[in-house]
């Protein structure tokens, strides 16, 4: 018995690791962009004109992690940067015309579909879910690594494979 419930919920696990990878790769594909970068760029058309730690703040990401991040998406063409009019040490940033294609062509985040049903769960519920996966967390010797709220493996500063291709041949950036 015990042993079936251990096959169970690593079964269980491991369904939750392919769904996101499964999203990441859909995401990839149509975008040419992570889970983490589609985020920061989503956080910045919808801010408006904006600064990275603004951006930080309200994703729970490290200030780093952001300005990686917008280092990539302004290589691409999908962000702008640029100093402030009152103060030059403020960087800000907006979202360009290809950036908004980007996130129109960008498939629903696996996370996002996560929110909207977990929160529509009943508090008691969701306090059970978490407790199980910090209980989790610590059994798998992962309470201590350092974690954004985001569905998606690895290092959130990485660009997907074929991020340098789609700068290099895509239509969008192309056309600049």
């Amino acid at each position: 018995m015990e042993r079936d419930l251990s096959s169970a919920t690593l079964r269980a696990i491991r369904r939750i690791m392919r769904a996101s990878d499964r999203s990441g790769r859909r995401l990839a594909a149509a975008t040419g962009l992570t889970a983490s970068q589609v985020l920061v760029l989503q956080q910045i058309e919808k801010s408006g004109e904006t600064t990275p730690g603004v951006i930080a703040a309200d994703l729970q990401f490290g200030q780093a992690t952001v300005t990686n991040i917008i280092d990539r998406l302004v290589a691409v063409g999908f962000a702008t940067r640029r100093r402030g009019e009152r103060d030059k040490r403020q960087m800000l940033l907006d979202i360009t015309k290809e950036g908004r294609e980007a996130l129109n062509r960008a498939p629903d985040l696996l996370q996002e579909r996560f929110v909207a049903r977990f929160e529509a769960l009943p508090t008691w519920e969701q306090a059970m879910m978490l407790a199980a996966l910090e209980r989790l967390s610590e059994l798998l010797d992962a309470s201590d690594i350092d974690a954004a709220p985001l569905l998606d493996s690895g290092d959130i500063n990485k660009a997907p494979d074929n991020l340098t291709t789609l700068r290099t041949v895509s239509p969008l950036t192309s056309a600049r």
